[in-house]
């Protein structure tokens, strides 16, 4: 065995490097220890991130530690007690093995700890959080918008937020907070006098809208798109489909709007059902569109009232987005200039197509993307605009299931239209599916693979020179290989 495998059990950096997969993992158990059976050679876990030592975290490394170092000196008393006995036997073999098994044994007894504080102290607090939650939404006497999806979910609530908040008293989910603590935590924070209040839902398994739904009482929801997400959980695109358009059947159709430009959504709208996209929203069109590396223009009309409005967001899908917040909120009650004013005021959001200059080189930062239909909008933006040279970097998609091949295939005919000059592809189990599609495709330009994500990406500004275009969509976690 290779004795770097070894010293990566045995060192003494291992209950950070178990610590450091738990969060990782988000600290649940399945994925865990999934992971942690596949791995053979602890000392390269932590490629692309380090252990961020929380309160939760530094608890679990001094439980691991100790835990350990009881281990290893109950092994050595044995084995010291063996010899001390006349070579007893039994004694020499529990402390041997002891001492060899403690990296095994402690790796899996951490779980316990999650598990019991989970059952015993997170849930029962969270359900009664919950229906403290569940109370205050169903009073609270304000717009309630619902927004879910595959993606787009925190632009389009950000994007809400932004341009309502020009004539109304607005409060929103923060960040990616999307799940059913987080909600209970901001049904806490609201004072009750809230025009509108924006709600983001994730969904990561089966009934989690439907639950948000009935727990948050909405009077309104944004539907931003149907794409191959959390399959791990869900297991089918129909699954996803079927629990996320739950969101349409509590409304009971009223005040339910849909991105139409995502394909698979268009076995869910129903009649009533407003739909959205880069064309336009319900009787509104766009028209005079003009895109560039600085953000995107365009008009909307209703044949009455006609908007000319300006956006730093990026890209021709964000143009059905920035149209349904603008239409939201003149139906809110908005004038015509604050509507303006609004949209003119939204920023990229963090890792979501966010510009940024490097060395001379235009960067889009979309690393928080994790769908083929934010793939499909990425690289239509990089063939749009024009660079020296075009750079399109990405490991692929987690959590695709059945449909892994299939969807990496896709991801490099994507890729392949948007001709780029190099492509970056980071080194793991999807990375052939890639360059299988990249093939199909006729790509001629160079393709790089990286073996060192965190390098890669500090070292960056060597690659890019003045007047190059770099595009790098979708991050893959150290936990999936």
């Amino acid at each position: 065995m290779n004795i770097r495998i070894i010293t990566s059990v045995y060192s003494p950096r291992f209950p950070s490097t178990i610590t450091y997969m738990l969060q990782a993992s988000e600290y649940q158990s399945e994925p865990y220890l999934k992971w942690l059976w596949r791995t053979v050679d602890f000392s390269g876990v932590a490629r692309r991130r380090t252990l961020k030592r929380t309160a939760k975290a530094r608890m679990l490394e001094i439980f691991l530690a100790v835990g350990m170092l009881i281990e290893i000196l109950a092994g050595l008393a044995l084995i010291f007690y063996g010899a001390l006995s006349g070579y007893n036997a039994w004694a020499w073999e529990i402390g041997a093995a002891l001492l060899i098994a403690y990296p095994f044994i402690w790796s899996h007894l951490v779980v316990l700890p999650l598990e019991f504080g989970r059952a015993l102290i997170v849930e029962p607090k969270l359900n009664k959080q919950v229906k403290t939650a569940k109370t205050i939404y169903r009073n609270h006497p304000g717009v309630k918008i619902a927004v879910a999806g595959s993606y787009g979910k925190t632009t389009m609530k950000e994007l809400l937020k932004t341009v309502l908040s020009e004539g109304l008293k607005v409060k929103a989910t923060v960040a990616n907070k999307n799940v059913l603590s987080e909600h209970a935590k901001f049904a806490k924070s609201l004072n009750g006098d809230e025009e509108v209040l924006i709600i983001e839902y994730g969904e990561g398994a089966p009934g989690d809208v439907k639950r948000f739904a009935f727990n948050t009482h909405p009077t309104h929801g944004i539907i931003t798109g149907l794409a191959p997400a959390h399959l791990n959980q869900y297991k089918t695109l129909e699954a996803a489909g079927a629990d996320i358009f739950s969101l349409g059947e509590y409304l009971k159709g009223e005040n339910v709007y849909v991105n139409h430009e995502s394909p698979p959504v268009k076995a869910y709208v129903k009649p009533g059902y407003v739909t959205y996209g880069p064309e336009g929203v319900g009787k509104w069109q766009v028209s005079e569109v003009n895109l560039s590396i600085d953000g995107v223009s365009f008009s909307l009309s209703d044949g009455k009232t006609k908007l000319n409005l300006n956006s730093k967001l990026l890209g021709k899908h964000q143009i059905g987005a920035l149209s349904l917040a603008a239409v939201i909120g003149l139906e809110l009650g908005l004038t015509r200039d604050q509507v303006i004013a609004g949209v003119a005021k939204g920023e990229p959001f963090m890792h979501r197509m966010q510009p940024y200059e490097l060395a001379g080189a235009r960067v889009i930062d979309d690393t928080y993307n994790g769908n083929i239909e934010g793939i499909r909008a990425g690289t239509a933006l990089l063939r749009e605009l024009s660079a020296r040279r075009k750079i399109y970097v990405t490991p692929g998609l987690v959590d695709q299931g059945q449909d892994t091949k299939r969807i990496h295939n896709l991801m490099g005919e994507f890729i392949a239209s948007a001709k780029p000059d190099l492509v970056v592809l980071m080194r793991n189990s999807v990375t052939g599916f890639i360059k299988d599609g990249l093939k199909r495709s006729g790509y001629k330009g160079e393709i790089q693979i990286v073996d060192d994500p965190l390098s890669f990406y500090e070292h960056l500004d060597q690659l890019v020179a003045a007047g190059d275009l770099v595009l790098m969509q979708n991050d893959w976690t150290d936990n999936y290989a």
